[in-house]
């Protein structure tokens, strides 16, 4: 009878002298943990230059950064996928307003365009079509305005929302998030058109922890309309 070969998640196997991790991680969908499981390598002891070879995963999303121009749709892949596609768009400075539309509807959880150049409101709408999977987004240094913030108000999921050193949104655009329920995390640092009254949209977000106006120059009396929240992890009112 033949012999049953068994392998423990994240062991080291020895072939031909190269030392390979057998990972057991996967990913959300069903086709990446097939590719995951399938080609990811991670620790791979080269033995010229000792230096750890990128998965085919990695490979696969720098070549489509490379050629980037031949991609409008990315909607088709699993959601982790584009995710990480998008990730590295952004880390490498890639991402366009014209690259972003091969980004509509990929169901992307995290948008994380902090300080990203020239983020306007002509993104929103790649943004907002995430829908109920967008969980958070960080667009602070941006010149989004109440407009472009309005986009967001049915995306009822988003658990954190960062618009630091934006000085376009004001208590229009913030009534449009009053709705959003489910954000934890809430960020308009040093946003100089936050109000007291502006404020008031903020009562309504009862399972908000995280709330941070530190020099929000504008919110003098504001502290009213967050009677009953209870910031259990931080609340940032500093001058």
């Amino acid at each position: 009878m033949g012999g049953v070969c068994s392998r423990k998640r994240d062991q080291q196997v020895d072939e031909d002298g190269v030392q390979i991790q057998v990972s057991g991680r996967y990913g959300k969908s069903g086709s990446s943990k097939w590719l995951r499981t399938s080609f990811s390598r991670p620790v791979i002891d080269c033995q010229l230059g000792r230096e750890s070879c990128p998965s085919l995963m990695e490979l696969c999303i720098q070549k489509i950064c490379e050629d980037i121009n031949r991609y409008t749709k990315f909607s088709m892949l699993p959601r982790d996928i584009s995710q990480q596609i998008f990730d590295k768009f952004v880390d490498s400075h890639c991402l366009t307003s014209a690259s972003l539309e091969a980004f509509r509807d990929c169901a992307i959880q995290d948008v994380n365009l902090g300080e990203y150049p020239e983020v306007n409101d002509s993104w929103m709408d790649i943004i907002s079509s995430q829908g109920l999977s967008l969980l958070s987004v960080d667009l602070s240094g941006s010149s989004v305005t109440d407009d472009g913030l309005s986009l967001l108000k049915d995306c009822s999921n988003i658990q954190a929302l960062s618009f630091n050193y934006c000085d376009q949104i004001s208590e229009p655009g913030l009534k449009n998030i009053s709705g959003l329920s489910n954000l934890t995390s809430l960020s308009f640092k040093k946003s100089n058109t936050v109000t007291a009254e502006g404020m008031r949209a903020f009562s309504s977000l009862v399972n908000l922890a995280k709330l941070d106006l530190e020099r929000c120059s504008q919110i003098h009396g504001g502290l009213i309309h967050l009677k009953g929240l209870l910031f259990s992890n931080y609340l940032g009112l500093a001058k």
